[in-house]
C-alpha cells in the first residue's frame, strides 16, 4: 500500500516481537488442574483435605452447615474415601442488609446476605499453616408479606451463598496445593 506508512519489514518486526513476547511469557503460567510440583493430581490433593465444622455465631449455623457440605462435595465428590493429610478450619459471620424498604408499609422488600468466611489450611497436626485468607460474597433475595415465603427465600439465598464461597475457597486451595512440592 502506498502512503500507509507501514512497511512490510515493520509488520514482520512487530509480528516477531509479539511472538517472542508470547513465548517468553508462556513459561510463567501453569494450568491449575495440570500436573503439580509433587506429581500428584490436584484432584487427589483436594480430596485429601478434611473439612472441619464451621464456627459461626449463634443463629447463623445453617450457613456454616451448607458451606461445609458444599466444600466436602467440591473437594472430593467422588464418594471414595481418601487419606486425609490436610485440615481446613473455617469460621465466619453473616449479616443481613435491607437496601429496599417500602415507603408505604415500612417493610423491607429485599434482603442481601453478606458473609465473611475465614479459612486456614493446615497439616493434620496443626503445626504448619499452608494458607489462610478470607472469602467474602453476597446473595440477594426478595422478601414477601408472607413470612414463610420470606424465610424460604432467605434459605435459598444462604444455599447460593454457600456455593459461591465454596467455589472461592476451593480455587484458592487448588492454587496453593498445586505449587506445593
Amino acid at each position: 500500500m502506498v502512503g500507509s506508512g507501514v512497511t512490510i519489514a515493520g509488520r514482520i518486526a512487530r509480528l516477531a516481537c509479539a511472538t517472542g513476547l508470547a513465548l517468553s511469557l508462556s513459561a510463567c503460567f501453569r494450568p491449575l488442574y495440570g500436573p503439580t510440583a509433587s506429581g500428584e493430581s490436584v484432584q487427589a490433593l483436594l480430596a485429601s483435605v478434611q473439612v472441619d465444622d464451621v464456627a459461626m455465631a449463634q443463629g447463623q449455623e445453617r450457613l456454616g452447615h451448607y458451606l461445609r457440605s458444599e466444600l466436602i462435595f467440591d473437594l472430593d465428590g467422588s464418594g471414595h474415601p481418601a487419606t486425609k493429610r490436610y485440615r481446613l478450619k473455617l469460621s465466619g459471620s453473616e449479616i443481613v442488609q435491607t437496601p429496599i424498604v417500602s415507603s408505604t408499609t415500612g417493610r423491607a422488600e429485599a434482603g442481601t446476605l453478606v458473609a465473611n468466611i475465614k479459612y486456614s489450611l493446615e497439616d493434620m497436626s496443626g503445626t504448619k499453616v499452608y494458607t489462610e485468607g478470607v472469602a467474602t460474597s453476597t446473595a440477594t433475595y426478595d422478601r414477601s408479606v408472607q413470612r414463610f415465603a420470606s424465610q424460604r427465600a432467605a434459605r435459598d439465598a444462604e444455599i447460593r451463598l454457600a456455593g459461591v464461597l465454596s467455589d472461592q475457597i476451593k480455587s484458592r486451595l487448588a492454587a496453593v496445593l498445586s505449587t506445593k512440592p
